[in-house]
């Protein structure tokens, strides 16, 4: 990010009012390519989207609010309790179309309270305002009894997922800025990780310093911290323990967390004490395979391209692309962790999708220590430019960065 985090009225910086203009717009255009007559979304990260407006982490998992968005039109926001009358004061831009929620919290509000009969109510209400009672609807997310009722209702229903992400695929450029700051505070994580590591340390400590510098700088949500050592990394195992890191072991590290809901997936990988050779090996091909691919990243270049740079998973000691899924990967960063394109040898090959200008997306790979000492793991995050592409994680990653037992 070129200027401060915060907003001023010396400098233009992010957008936000252009911001929340594209990304209707955006959805808009997505919803004119897959022909449908409106977005009906769950998502919390489509939610977002739609209406720029959130209610924290704890909504995360809920369903406890949703948008319905008629193409052509702007959205329509539905709250939890006594949060709508708090966006009306806080949210101007869609203060006018913020309403209660009626979400069953995924099942856990009594069906005979009826709460998905008002849902159906509002929402037809809505479409028949729109000429839209027998519409073609793009939905997110739902449950069984309320793909029944949508269903009952005459309703033709299309994947309204797949549409979102379409709508998210390339960024503006007030989304890449969000994203490089989101970066940057992951950078200033990396710097409190290697001041602070050492043999004794327990893996959910640094987790913890994590977590204190990310919410310190602004960050709005701590998505996942993922720390692995010693013997836990190989095979790579996706979480963290209270394991306590001993001398002359590897630790490498996941950050994953939102500066005003833009998300970062940004691996390094660290040596508390001394590094077998076996893992200095390992640590340079993960270093070359991820810098090949890097290399390929330029507008017109395909998801092929870069896929086909990394090793087989046979080669890497897997009995299928399957099996080594997620090792060798890339995926769009954005509202969510994982948007478009997805890139890995188990189907990009095949299957390839196009680079274009404005796509964002973080490139990973990994490889094990021949002799079982560790495992290295590094990710870059790619902005694709006009004539190739900007790497926006800056933490140094050349060489095995070694720290003090």
């Amino acid at each position: 990010m070129d200027f401060g985090t915060m907003g001023t009225d010396a400098e233009i910086r992010v957008d936000f009012d252009r911001l929340r203009r594209d990304r209707v717009r955006k959805a808009n255009e997505a919803m004119d390519r897959a022909d449908v007559d409106a977005l009906m979304v769950f998502d919390p990260n489509n939610v977002r989207y739609l209406t720029s407006t959130f209610l924290g982490e704890w909504a995360r998992d809920k369903l406890a609010r949703y948008a319905i968005m008629p193409r052509g039109d702007q959205p329509i926001l539905f709250d939890f309790g006594s949060a709508v009358a708090a966006k009306k004061v806080t949210s101007p831009w869609i203060a006018d179309r913020v309403f209660p929620t009626s979400s069953w919290m995924r099942g856990s509000v009594p069906r005979e309270a009826g709460f998905q009969e008002e849902f159906m109510v509002f929402l037809m209400r809505v479409l028949k305002e729109k000429g839209l009672e027998k519409a073609k609807i793009g939905i997110d997310l739902f449950d069984v009894t309320l793909l029944e009722l949508l269903m009952k209702e005459g309703l033709t229903l299309v994947d309204g997922q797949d549409i979102m992400l379409d709508a998210r695929r390339v960024k503006t450029k007030d989304e890449i800025n969000l994203l490089d700051g989101a970066a940057s505070m992951v950078d200033a994580s990396y710097s409190a990780v290697v001041k602070n590591l050492h043999a004794g340390i327990r893996e959910n400590e640094l987790v913890a310093i994590v977590n204190d510098v990310l919410y310190r700088l602004g960050s709005d949500q701590v998505e996942a911290v993922n720390v692995v050592s010693g013997p836990r990394c190989s095979p790579h195992p996706h979480y963290f323990t209270d394991r306590i890191i001993r001398p002359d072991e590897t630790v490498f590290m996941d950050i994953m967390h939102s500066f005003n809901g833009y998300r970062t997936c940004y691996y390094r990988t660290f040596q508390v004490g001394r590094a077998t050779q076996s893992l200095r090996d390992a640590y340079k091909k993960t270093y070359d395979w991820l810098y090949a691919s890097i290399d390929q990243v330029k507008p017109g270049n395909t998801t092929a391209d870069i896929a086909r740079t990394w090793p087989t998973a046979e080669s890497l000691g897997f009995e299928s692309e399957a099996a080594a899924f997620g090792l060798q990967f890339g995926h769009g960063i954005g509202m969510s962790i994982w948007e478009k394109p997805v890139i890995s040898r188990r189907f990009s090959l095949e299957k390839p999708m196009v680079l274009e200008e404005g796509m964002v997306f973080a490139l990973e790979t990994y490889c094990a220590a021949s002799d079982g000492s560790g495992a290295a793991r590094i990710e870059e995050e790619i902005v694709v430019t006009a004539d190739g592409h900007k790497i926006i994680t800056r933490y140094p990653c050349d060489e095995l960065i070694c720290v003090t037992a």
